[in-house]
This record gives structure tokens, C-alpha cells and sequence, in this order.
């Protein structure tokens, strides 16, 4: 589904962080991506997602290459493809869970006719993560675990391909991390979603199917 080759990003204050990388991606995968802080993990998402672009290589998805989309088409790829989950929830205050979870909806102009229909997808996701009982609550309403699982929904709403997920459990407890994590799986194994996930927690780490660490530009 996604075929990384000799993928290279460098930053005039960092230097190299990616060199030449290559990596694929199969439907279901679900991949945990490990290495210290700064080794290039958020940048190596944030490039497949198209939020930042590499020096040089290629990306393929389905066989097309992502890396020669206009600013249209890259939106186009993103709402339609990816699925984002970052270490803060990132929800906006003065919207419910529920209207958090449903702002990606905006940029595909859904139609007024459809829009049930995506509510009741909406309801039926914070049901499958436990939280449809608070899809009134403002985000300041709720735990840092319940704002987070809100975040996994509102990355899924848009039935992603992909859920790029960067360090999802970073500001949890041990409990909501394990929880999160276990959640994760549960998308990949019921909804078939490719994972990559960015991450320093062995513990999540472990439950991805494969498992690759990123040195000195490289995965090893």
C-alpha cells in the first residue's frame, strides 16, 4: 500500500535526520517506529502524511506518488487516506467531543443529506472506545485518557487507510496508555487500519505487529 524509498530530510539546525530511508507498508500492518528524541520519527510520519516534505526519494501510495501532489491534492490524500493521533489530544475547547470529532468532515464538504449518517458512524466509534456517554462534555470535561480516545475517534471518522500516530500514549498514565494502546489494535484487527506509530513506550511498541528503530537516518 506504501512503498518509502531512499527517502532523505535534513534541517539546517539538525542536520541529517533522514538518510535514504526506505520502508513498505501492507494493508494491516501495524508498525511501531523507535529511537531517541530527534532520531526523525515525527518527521518521517509528518512527511508520510504530507504536513512537510523530504529533500529527496519517493512515497507510493497504491502505486501513485504522493510526493507530486499539488497543495489540493495533498489535503485531498490526507482527508481521505490518514488518520492522525499526536501525543496531545489537540481537541478545540469551545467544541464538544462530539463536534471535535466530526471537524474532519468539513474539509470533504459532506452533504447535508449524509450528515446523519456520519453522526451515527460518530456515536458508534465513542461507543467502540467507551466514551459515547460524554459526546456532550467539552474537552475540559473530561480525563487526558477520555480526550485522547476522542482523538482516536476523530482520527478514524473519516475511515482512514492509514492512522499515523505519534507517541499516542506519551502523556498518559501507565492505565490509559495500556488502554490506548489495546484500542489501537482493536481499530487495526476490526476495521483493518494500517497503523505506524512513533513511540518511546516499549509496551506499545510491543503490540505492533513489526517493529523497526530509527538511527542515524535509517531504520534497522
Amino acid at each position: 500500500m506504501l512503498k518509502i524509498t531512499l527517502l532523505s530530510k535534513a534541517y539546517p539546525q539538525r542536520g541529517k535526520v533522514l538518510d535514504k530511508l526506505d520502508l513498505e507498508v501492507n494493508d494491516g500492518d501495524t508498525i511501531a517506529v523507535t529511537g531517541p528524541s530527534g532520531s526523525g520519527k515525527t518527521t518521517l510520519l509528518n512527511i508520510i502524511g504530507l504536513l512537510d516534505r523530504p529533500d529527496s526519494g519517493d512515497i507510493l501510495f497504491n502505486n501513485v506518488s504522493i510526493l507530486a501532489f499539488s497543495n489540493n491534492e495533498a489535503a485531498d490524500y490526507r482527508n481521505s487516506n490518514i488518520g492522525f493521533v499526536f501525543q496531545d489530544h489537540l481537541l478545540m475547547p469551545h467544541l464538544t467531543l462530539c463536534e471535535n470529532i466530526m471537524l474532519p468532515l468539513l474539509a470533504r464538504k459532506i452533504r447535508s443529506s449524509d450528515l446523519n449518517i456520519e453522526e451515527l458512524y460518530c456515536l458508534d466509534l465513542m461507543k467502540e472506545v467507551g466514551i459515547s456517554d460524554l459526546k456532550n462534555k467539552y474537552p475540559f470535561q473530561v480525563s487526558g485518557g477520555e480526550a485522547q480516545r476522542a482523538s482516536l475517534v476523530r482520527a478514524l471518522i473519516n475511515r482512514p487507510k492509514i492512522i499515523l500516530a505519534d507517541e499516542p500514549t506519551g502523556s498518559l498514565d501507565s492505565a490509559n496508555a495500556s488502554l490506548l494502546a489495546d484500542l489501537l489494535v482493536k481499530m487495526n484487527t476490526d476495521h483493518g487500519i494500517s497503523i505506524i506509530a512513533a513511540t518511546h513506550s516499549q509496551a506499545l511498541a510491543e503490540k505492533m505487529k513489526r517493529r523497526v528503530r530509527l538511527e542515524n537516518g535509517s531504520l534497522i
